[in-house]
């Protein structure tokens, strides 16, 4: 064989294996970045590109290099004047609530409304650059209904790892304590005993929760419960943990007390939301355990700014000057001492869209900018269990992609601004 023919051959080996590899129907799109963000690493990359198949990454390289793999009928999004980075992921959220929910407000809205109102948080979630959130919290199962509606394609909306309603005692900060004793009314994910809260977190489960969500301390939008103040005996806690983990499930705490938060720690839950009395001691057994810890700070900021807008009980608000500025103290305390950190807003107690705005409140506190965008992109993927499929840009991982002008690793304030947002190789936002 001459060296012709040989390279001729080969030539329509390489064409072959590229046809053979290409899937009947799947569309290609090349996106090229002036700028990528590698997540894991921190280094910004130059002149880089993005080759995507259907709805997942194929290859990501210097864009020459990755141009050369692409077949002839690749569509180009071409983004070399913005910096990119791997969608966000918020880990703490409540899409089928809004600031008008707090209060008393909150019993005149119906469970289909909430779900309707979920459908418009989505969008603005989505559109804001989170192209994946935990929903932490919902009222009659609506945001598993929100999640299902997604990915059928009924409503635009980010990826969602959804609770159902989230597991309290009786009287405690996920019961409903607004309504006169007459009505005689638990919220459904209220059981106490350790019989009770291991049915519970099995019917949630059985229901379609992909992670459950417990009130391991009193909160500050509740009444008549104490933020600093444990809601389960240890034996209840530990079951709901272990039932929750036979089941393949993964637990949330919402805790903002001291002891609570050990209390949890020790049971071995997987995330401590809020965290806002930590002391060194809880944070030396977050440490020890791996337990995440999920901040949620630029809470406090809008909060006490507009209370009276959306019409809060003074209880609550005097709940709130406390039990905010406390986590600023708290928390700084826990990022210099290495907690591991996934990114949360509790958005929600304020409007969707605006939950970027906690990434300038993590550095704040001590955070670099690289390090809380780690937290909303490889140690959330790691918190909710999808490392291998969100969190970075990387092959196989889903094309969820947004672009932002200027440089985030150096002022974190412009991921307040996304230009450009792609979830599963689909433009939502350009």
């Amino acid at each position: 064989m001459t060296k012709k023919t040989l390279s001729l051959v080969l030539s329509l080996l390489i064409a072959g294996s590229w046809a053979i590899a290409q899937s009947p129907g799947r569309e290609y799109t090349l996106v090229r970045a002036g700028k990528l963000i590698d997540v894991k690493s921190g280094r910004v990359l130059t002149d880089q590109a993005i080759l995507i198949e259907g709805a997942l990454i194929k290859e990501v390289g210097p864009a020459e290099e990755v141009r050369r793999h692409a077949p002839a009928a690749v569509k180009i999004i071409d983004l070399s004047d913005k910096t990119i980075l791997p969608g966000l992921i918020d880990c703490h959220t409540h899409l089928t609530f809004d600031p008008t929910s707090l209060g008393y407000e909150s019993l005149g809205i119906s469970i289909p409304r909430e779900a309707l109102i979920g459908a418009k948080n989505a969008r603005l979630t989505l559109e804001a650059g989170f192209t994946t959130v935990r929903n932490v919290g919902a009222n009659g199962y609506s945001d598993i209904a929100l999640r299902d509606a997604i990915n059928a394609g009924d409503v635009p909306g980010p990826r969602m790892v959804a609770s159902g309603p989230a597991i309290g005692s009786t009287g405690g900060h996920v019961d409903v304590s607004l309504l006169a004793p007459e009505f005689h009314y638990h919220a459904e994910g209220v059981a106490d005993g350790v019989p009770a809260v291991i049915s519970k977190t099995r019917e949630i489960i059985k229901y379609g929760a992909d992670v459950i969500k417990i009130a391991a301390t009193g909160g500050v939008l509740s009444k008549g419960d104490s933020p600093g103040s444990e809601q389960f005996s240890d034996e209840e806690v530990r079951a709901i943990v272990a039932e929750a983990h036979r089941l393949g499930r993964k637990v949330a705490a919402h805790a903002h007390g001291a002891a609570g938060i050990k209390q949890a720690v020790q049971a071995g839950v997987d995330s401590i939301e809020h965290g806002s009395f930590i002391d060194d001691e809880a944070i030396a057994m977050m440490k020890e355990h791996g337990t995440y810890l999920v901040p949620t700070l630029y809470l406090g900021d809008w909060f006490l700014e507009n209370y009276k807008k959306v019409g809060v009980p003074e209880f609550m608000v005097a709940k709130a000057r406390v039990v905010m500025p406390a986590a600023r103290q708290n928390i700084g305390r826990a990022f210099s001492a290495g907690v591991k950190v996934a990114f949360g807003t509790d958005a929600a107690v304020y409007p969707h869209g605006l939950n970027a705005h906690e990434f300038a409140v993590m550095v704040k506190l001590g955070m670099t900018p690289v390090q809380a965008i780690q937290a909303a992109t490889v140690n959330a993927a790691d918190l909710i269990g999808w490392p291998e499929r969100a969190g970075a840009i990387e092959p196989g991982h889903y094309a969820d992609i947004i672009a932002v002008s200027g440089n985030p690793t150096s002022d974190v304030t412009v991921l307040e601004n996304v230009d450009f947002v792609m979830k599963g190789g689909k433009v939502v936002k350009k």
